[in-house]
């Protein structure tokens, strides 16, 4: 049934629809169905393939085919079909299992491979891979290549604007400067760290039938090495074996993966909430879109608004990432379905990831520096020398420098000819006074340029 954004329950699926539409394949009903299916026949496949399992023979080239489509030509029908087969079964993933057997049909091979279909399976044999799938593809085909552009135009930022000086604020007070690009390649240094991370994250996977003990397999091929069997299944889906689990995988990557992306979107929150600070006092200025509207009754506004939607959504997102993380390697006992819920909101959270890293590509997409206002700050911060002043007072062993600048600065107004004066007085020498003089806010940068243009 076709049901208009406008009535949709999720602005995910509502007013960001078209954010996150890459998504749709791999976290809606229809994709955790598509992966219960690959599992399915690749378990199939990978029996038919050994030795020990006398009763199937190897596939025919046909046959490798036939199941083949059925996995590479998976449609909406098909998992409509699916769907409707559930109707009748009441459990998605016998449903899954009936749906294959019907596309294998009647013929010479089918029969035998009929019944080895869910072989030695419990449903968590099937869905944890599927998940597992499902996040993998998440990282690799969505959120590594918006975190690789959103790192590549923030490097180029932090390249651009190395060294230009601005005024830094600590405890939102006038400190050392900095420049614009210095501060940018701060937060590229901590994302890509964090994208790091969240990349090497190993996702795994369990297919140890019922409770984990491979208790059906044994009973049935006593001989066989499962152990072996079912890691080269897991492996062939490029995941890494659980060989200790009760009937469900514990999860525990999953809490590793959404911590390492809600660590990851904390840094953005962090970088979004400070963005927004020096649109507020001028240092960016917004090209304003035609037509669009700042304020319902402030004509002049252009409002940040991509910044305050991409901090909103970010937290949204780490919210459910944290209750993942905390709920989803607790079970009572062998297993509960209290994780069956949870994980099928796996996408909800990561569509408010990648509204977000959009809203944060777009906002800084609007970004025009405005060089005048950071250079008229900075210009009159005079008393952001006093560090530079009592720190070239300690080299010469000048008594109580710290003190000395203390009282000259603070609480008071400072300004250039002050600064001067002092250091007239000064018995350090001359050609040191003499660069002290010719010091100004902005020449005071440390190896800022440097450290931002060399990352």
């Amino acid at each position: 049934m076709k049901v208009s954004t406008l009535k949709a329950l999720s602005p995910a699926d509502g007013r960001y629809a078209d954010k996150v539409g890459a998504l749709r394949d791999i976290f809606s009903e229809y994709g955790l169905i598509r992966f219960r299916v690959l599992v399915e026949v690749r378990w199939l496949q990978c029996l038919a393939d050994e030795d020990e399992v006398t009763e199937l023979a190897p596939l025919s080239n046909v046959m490798k085919d036939v199941l083949n489509h059925i996995v590479d030509d998976f449609s909406l029908d098909d998992a409509q079909r699916v769907k409707s087969i559930e109707q009748q079964t009441n459990h998605d993933v016998k449903a899954v299992e009936y749906y294959i057997r019907e596309r294998l049909g009647a013929g010479p091979e089918t029969a035998a491979l009929k019944d080895f279909l869910h072989f030695a399976c419990t449903s968590e044999d099937i869905n944890n891979l599927a998940y597992a799938l499902m996040l993998r593809a998440a990282r690799t085909d969505v959120l590594l290549p918006q975190m690789r552009e959103l790192c590549t135009r923030l490097r180029g930022m932090a390249r651009d604007y190395a060294g230009i000086a601005m005024l830094s604020r600590t405890h939102g007070q006038p400190a050392s400067p900095t420049t614009v690009g210095k501060e940018i390649a701060n937060v590229v240094a901590r994302l890509e760290r964090a994208q790091q991370q969240f990349r090497e994250v190993v996702i795994r996977g369990k297919f140890n039938g019922a409770v984990g003990n491979y208790n059906a397999h044994t009973v049935a091929y006593p001989i066989a090495d499962w152990p072996a069997i079912t890691n080269r299944l897991i492996a062939s889906l490029g995941l890494d074996a659980n060989s200790h689990t009760t009937q469900i995988e514990p999860h525990d990557w999953m809490a590793e993966y959404a911590h390492a992306l809600s660590r990851y979107n904390t840094i953005l929150i962090d970088f979004c909430r400070d963005i927004w600070g020096y649109i507020s006092i001028g240092y960016f200025r917004q090209k304003p879109a035609a037509g669009e509207v700042g304020s319902s009754t402030m004509p002049h506004k252009v409002n940040p608004i991509d910044f305050e939607n991409a901090e909103g959504n970010f937290g949204l997102a780490n919210a459910l990432l944290s209750h993942f993380a905390e709920k989803l390697p607790v079970s009572r006992w062998q297993r509960d379905l209290t994780d069956s819920t949870v994980q099928r909101n796996f996408g909800v959270a990561i569509a408010y990831v990648v509204i977000a890293l959009s809203s944060t590509l777009k906002g800084l997409g609007k970004l025009e520096l405005h060089e005048d206002a950071i250079r008229d700050d900075i210009a009159v911060a005079w008393e952001v020398l006093a560090e530079a002043i009592q720190t070239v007072m300690r080299r010469y062993g000048i008594p109580q420098p710290y003190e000395q600048l203390k009282e000259l600065t603070r609480g008071q107004s400072v300004n250039q000819e002050l600064l001067a004066s002092f250091i007239r007085t000064l018995a350090i020498p001359d050609a040191e006074k003499q660069r002290l003089l010719k010091l100004t806010p902005a020449d005071y940068i440390g190896l800022a340029t440097t450290l931002a243009t060399e990352l």
